[in-house]
């Protein structure tokens, strides 16, 4: 059983029971109870609200499930679809009477304060109430009888809300009015709704006099703004509409008046114009101008100047400070109220010269930090959000030089009424109790009435009851005790009012929850079965499975205060047919529910955690898995970082969002992050998240630091930058000498990831500066700042220069040249270099020269004769190391012999072998870089044509007395000559020699085509090749079946011997059958490469069978049918134009019998014009027969050629086709061009 628990004041209530029985005996509590409201479980303190709809009223929102993700209602008999949370909130007892339930009123609706602004068409004073009878509704006004059937209020049918129209004067219609609903059983009364007309405020009209002040005296110019609905504005404007400007001096207070510390001369002016605003009003009124006029106090006599003049003036006016604001009539001090929540705004101005400085403080204590402001200048004070810590004592302070002015504040902080504790209303059965409580706090304290059915309720007292200003008790409840009580707090600042219903009723159960509704649960997550329900006395509620004879029990099954049912961590098992049953003393009512179990939605992103480089693309995939019912509310959302993408993306296109696949890119550290994928169906949701790391250049390195300084070296440490989320791999240590060009920067060492200092090897005479890079998995980061310099002592050379070497020089001269010292290999002032030689192998003393620049010239006696050369660096501080000697060798001169050719070996009919003797090696004058053949084809043996000199040249690096020449011309005349070459040039060319290539096989033909093709035969044509290489003795023919299959026919041979017969027929071919012809040309060495062509032969009922094909289509059959009907109409004109006498009109005659001459001149004229029926027929056969070649029509036209059978020779075989002009009716044949032809000669 469901425990049961007790208020402190009579009011029972059934506490949530977490014991295996899921039976409650539910009561009829009255919510405001809040011991009983701290008995539910309350999951989620988010306060929600829901409609439900369906029969009569639901219980109110706190007492049903909410709706969620875990659970969904689906289409039943007699239900819509809903959704409920798997998490339980504030489950509490069923309390609100269905309107089926005889009750008392209920006001659901209330107008608040109603202001008629001018330009409303109509105002609207709501008042809507529930209640069972229904309520009739009346309405007071200022406390007395309001008749909404006067003409000049418009009432609403079934409601108290009434229209006002505005028409014509409404003042009177101004007060505040008060709404009461009504039926058998009680009266609920609104709160009072003020309605306010207001008066279109003005300034009076007034004759303003002059103001006449000297300078420095104080001055308060009024405002005396109209009074009007709040807010006010007010401004100081001129005439121009130019705001006058407010300072230290001149303060425009909160009630509009406009203060001056002491006037100036420049203060003068006849515009001085107060404007009041009233927004709400929509309305701006002005002030009559004020005239100022402010007389300047020099001293006539003075002869100082003016400047000096107006400072003695304004020294006699000087005075210490005098409170205007708050005027000095209130004292020293003044009263102020405040209401709690709002702002306090306190004023402090005074006149005096100089122009006092004002300042704040509050007695005892301090000024609340955070909430208060010092504005204009100090003058004004304000308190937002005033609580009651802010009363006390504030004093302003003004002072000058002269002295001190003050003015203390008494604040006092008061409230209007609010309630603590606020009276409920509650369903109770008969011999019952209850208890009303009413409390409320306001400064001053508020009074706490009673109503019963709007009278006081010592007017209309009920036996029993215990009134006391803070509650209403009552014991042994009846019907007729049935009523709406009302309380009512009120104090200076305010009037709050609560209705409480008292109900007393006595009914079987009502369960409002549909028959037969079905629902669905995720696995795993807590299922909800509504049993909404209305009764009283107390009902006992159970549930059960609709195959088990008892209710259900166990600690996975909690049947809530409401009826509802809530399976916790449901299963598969769970599924089936439910029925819930309600039961109190008046009776005994049951529902049926069913209940479905889905696979729970889940959900996968890849990649896992992953790196990617900035500016990269980002691609994140979300794999989900639902249950197939769910799948059509199924929707995926992605967020960074808790926030949500749109789904459209952003603005700049960078992020991508298509369903499962979300895109970014050129990536930015700030795209760094946990993405999350959501899915959402109409049951429950699921996310996943992956981390996603921007990987990106490191930052640079900073704080450059050098110590340990020496003359060759430094340490220099570094603070690392940030990595960005890829480790550090190495640095590089750059360095900027002053011997380089400004700006370039050289690397002077690598270090490790892992360290931040290195010891540097320096060069001597050198200004450091050092920079350091880091470098990461991305790349590298830019260079840090520069550090500070660092200066090396200048030394002799540490080494010599390399690379020294002889560059284009003459015959007996050698150019000596080496690779100059960096700036940073200088080591001191002065470099210059000392170059030494003599002939190598002398033993006598070294030549030598010193010189600044990185190159010598040395004149020889002789032609590339060997030399020992040193080159030695020296500076101001000594000479660098003793240099290693080179061998070099004075300049060359071209060879001055020619070789020898032994011979030509010719190896076949395009390659040959050379073989020369070599130039002796004091002939070559230098060192020998190898031999060059020239050669040239003079003419070609086949023709005996000779031909222009065209030299081709091949060198042979190196010494050697052969080579071969390739890629000769076969059967042809060439003269080759050779020569050596060194450095300087070649030398003279041997005497020519003369040899001759053999002959070689031809190349292919040019072209293959087969110009004809019947069942049986094939005639092709082809072109000589382009090179013969020999004398040509005839063409090999080929062919063979090759069908569209993996066979292929045996090769069949035809030897043409004639070279001058470019074609040839072929006979005896199989009929319907693909054929592959070859045709090679040949010499007496071969047949060359081949040429091919594909084609087929025809068929014996190639054309029946397509005609059949075509006189099967529609269109033919409908095409012949209207060239059947026209002809037969044509028929019939002839005929009855002949029947009438054959009259025919002139240019029918003409047409039909036309003029030789007049029909020449037509053609003569119009070259290119032709009757219809003398047209030629373009490619009428292929439009036939689309797989026909065109040059099969051609051979059913050779008898009505004009002599075309001389362009066949006597084996078939085609001999003019490509020579001479294209004869009328003769057919030119490409291999896929359609002939053309006239039909009649």
């Amino acid at each position: 059983m469901c425990e049961n628990g007790r208020r402190e004041r009579h009011s029972q209530s059934c506490l949530t029971s977490h014991s295996p029985c899921v039976h409650c005996q539910v009561p009829l509590a009255s919510p405001q109870d809040p011991e009983h409201i701290r008995a539910l479980p309350q999951v989620n303190p988010i306060p929600l609200r829901f409609h439900w709809k369906g029969r009569g009223n639901r219980v109110p929102s706190s007492a049903r499930p909410p709706p969620g993700r875990a659970m969904e209602r689906l289409p039943g008999a007699g239900g819509a679809v809903f959704s409920l949370l798997s998490l339980l909130l504030h489950l509490a007892s069923a309390s609100e009477i269905p309107l089926s339930v005889p009750q008392v009123p209920t006001i659901t609706k209330q107008s608040k304060e109603q202001v008629a602004f001018p330009f409303d068409e109509y105002f609207q004073i709501e008042c809507e109430a529930k209640g069972n009878p229904e309520p009739r509704f009346t309405w007071t006004k200022d406390g007395k009888p309001f008749d909404l059937s006067d003409p000049r209020v418009i009432a609403s049918n079934n409601s108290g809300t009434f229209r006002i129209p505005n028409e014509g004067q409404i003042a009177h219609f101004q007060g505040k009015y008060r709404c009461f609903a009504s039926n058998k059983l009680g009266v609920a009364m609104s709160e009072e709704i003020e309605f306010i007309v207001p008066n279109v405020p003005k300034f009076p009209k007034e004759k303003i006099e002059p103001l006449e002040v000297e300078e420095g005296d104080p001055l308060v110019l009024p405002c005396n703004p109209p009074t009007g609905l709040p807010p006010l504005h007010i401004y100081w404007m001129n005439i121009e509409l130019e705001h006058i400007q407010q300072d230290e001096r001149v303060y425009m207070s909160q009630e509009g008046d406009l203060y001056f510390a002491n006037v100036e001369e420049h203060d003068s002016r006849n515009d001085y114009c107060c404007f009041a605003a009233f927004p709400r009003l929509r309305t701006i009124v002005q002030k009559m101008p004020m005239k100022l006029t402010v007389n300047s106090l020099k001293h006539a006599n003075d002869s100082g100047s003016p400047t000096e003049a107006g400072s003695r003036a304004n020294s006699i006016k000087q005075r210490k400070p005098s409170l205007l604001l708050p005027p000095v009539a209130r004292g020293p001090e003044s009263a102020v109220t405040v209401l709690r929540g709002d702002t306090l705004v306190l004023e402090c101005f005074a006149e005096g010269l100089p122009t006092p400085q004002v300042g704040w403080e509050k007695v005892g204590g301090d000024l609340p930090k955070g909430r208060e402001t010092k504005e204009n200048y100090g003058k004004m004070l304000k308190i937002e959000n005033v609580s009651y810590e802010d009363k006390g004592n504030y004093r302003c302070t003004a002072n000058n030089f002269l002295g001190v002015a003050t003015h203390d504040f008494h604040v006092t902080v008061e409230e209007p009424p609010r309630w603590t504790k606020k009276p409920q209303s509650g369903v109770y059965s008969t011999r019952s109790s209850g208890i009303l409580l009413c409390e409320a706090e306001g400064e001053p304290e508020p009074v706490i009435r009673w109503r019963v059915n709007g009278i006081p309720i010592e007017e209309n007292p009920f036996a029993g009851d215990v009134v006391s200003p803070g509650e209403v008790s009552f014991t042994d409840l009846q019907p007729n005790h049935t009523a709406v009580y009302q309380c009512e707090a009120s104090n200076a600042h305010g009037t709050i009012l609560a209705n409480a219903n008292v109900d007393v009723v006595d009914v079987r159960p009502l369960i409002e929850t549909e028959d037969e509704e079905s629902y669905a649960a995720v696995a795993g997550s807590s299922a909800f079965l509504l049993c909404e329900f209305f009764a009283s006395p107390q009902a006992m509620v159970s549930w059960q499975k609709a195959d088990a004879a008892r209710p259900l029990e166990g600690p996975r099954y909690h049947v809530h205060t409401n009826g509802t049912l809530q399976i916790r961590e449901a299963t598969v098992e769970d599924a089936g047919a439910y029925s819930c049953w309600v039961e109190n003393a008046q009776g005994k009512t049951a529902v049926t529910a069913s209940l479905d179990i889905r696979n729970a939605t889940r959900l996968q992103v890849s990649p896992r955690d992953p790196r990617v480089p900035r500016s990269h693309t980002l691609e994140l995939h979300c794999e989900s898995e639902c249950d197939p019912h769910l799948k059509p509310s199924l929707r995926l959302t992605w967020s960074k970082g808790g926030a949500a993408f749109e789904t459209n993306g952003t603005e700049d296109g960078r992020i991508l969002i298509d369903g499962a696949h979300l895109t970014i890119s050129n990536l930015t550290l700030e795209d760094q992050g946990v993405y999350t994928c959501s899915a959402h169906t109409a049951l429950d949701s699921a996310a996943n998240e992956t981390h996603v790391t921007v990987l990106d250049v490191p930052d640079p390195p900073e704080n450059l630091r050098l110590s340990e300084r020496q003359n060759r070296s430094v340490r220099l440490t570094w603070d690392a930058g940030d990595s960005h989320n890829s480790n550090i791999s190495g640095y590089v240590v750059e360095f900027e000498g002053n011997r380089e060009e400004p700006g370039r920067w050289e690397q002077l060492a690598a270090v490790p990831g892992g360290e931040t200092t290195v010891l540097l090897t320096l060069a001597p005479y050198v200004r450091y500066q050092f920079r350091v890079i880091a470098a990461n998995e991305v790349g590298r980061s830019r260079p840090s700042r520069p550090s500070e310099h660092h200066e090396t002592p200048p030394a002799a050379p540490d080494k010599n220069p390399q690379n020294v070497r002889v560059q284009a020089s003459q015959p007996k001269e050698m150019v000596i040249r080496w690779e100059p010292l960096k700036s940073t290999e200088q080591n001191g002032p002065g470099l210059e270099y000392r170059v030494a030689w003599k002939p190598l192998g002398a033993l006598g003393e070294w030549e030598e020269e010193t010189v600044r620049e990185h190159s010598l010239r040395v004149m020889t006696p002789a032609i590339y004769a060997p030399y020992e050369v040193q080159v030695q660096a020296l500076n101001h501080l000594g000479a660098g190391p003793q240099p290693q000697s080179v061998v070099l060798h004075s300049g060359e001169d071209y060879p001055d012999a020619a070789p020898v050719i032994h011979g030509v070996d010719v190896v076949n009919s395009t390659l040959a072998k050379v073989t020369w003797s070599s130039v002796p090696k004091d002939r070559v004058h230098g060192r020998l870089k190898g031999y060059q053949i020239n050669w040239w084809k003079t003419k070609s043996l086949a023709d005996g044509r000779s031909l222009p000199k065209e030299v081709s040249i091949l060198r042979f690096p190196g010494q050697r007395s052969s080579g071969m020449l390739p890629a000769l011309d076969a059967f042809s005349e060439f003269h080759l000559t050779v020569l050596a070459f060194n450095a300087k040039g070649a030398g003279p060319e041997s005497e020519p020699y003369v040899f001759q290539t053999p002959e070689g096989v031809p190349e292919q033909p040019t072209f293959l085509k087969v110009i004809k093709v019947d069942k049986d035969t094939a005639t092709l044509a082809w072109g000589p090749p382009r090179k013969l290489n020999g004398n040509l003795t005839g063409y090999l023919l080929q062919y063979q079946i090759i069908n569209d299959t993996d066979e292929i026919g045996e090769l069949n041979d035809v030897s043409i011997t004639a070279p001058s017969k470019p074609s040839w027929r072929l006979s005896n071919l199989n009929a319907t059958t693909k054929y592959k012809f070859y045709v090679r040309a040949c010499t007496s060495r071969g047949c060359g490469k081949p040429v091919t062509e594909e084609t087929a032969t025809l068929g014996e009922s190639k054309y029946a069978g397509l005609y059949d094909d075509i006189a099967t289509q529609g269109w033919f059959i409908g095409l012949m049918g209207a060239i059947a009907v026209l002809t037969l109409v044509l028929l019939t004109i002839c005929f009855v134009k002949r029947s009438r006498g054959g009259k025919y009109s002139v240019k029918d005659k003409e047409d039909l019998h036309p003029d030789p001459d007049v029909q020449s001149g037509k053609d003569e004229t119009f070259g290119d014009y032709s009757d219809s029926d003398e047209k030629p027929l373009k490619g009428s056969l292929r439009s036939l027969t689309r797989d026909l070649p065109a040059t099969e029509s051609a051979d059913s036209l050779v008898p009505y050629g004009d002599g075309d059978h001389g362009l066949f020779s006597e084996d078939g075989s085609f001999i003019g086709a490509y020579a001479g002009s294209k004869e009328k009716g003769s057919v030119e044949s490409n291999g896929s061009s359609t002939a053309t032809f006239p039909l009649r000669a």
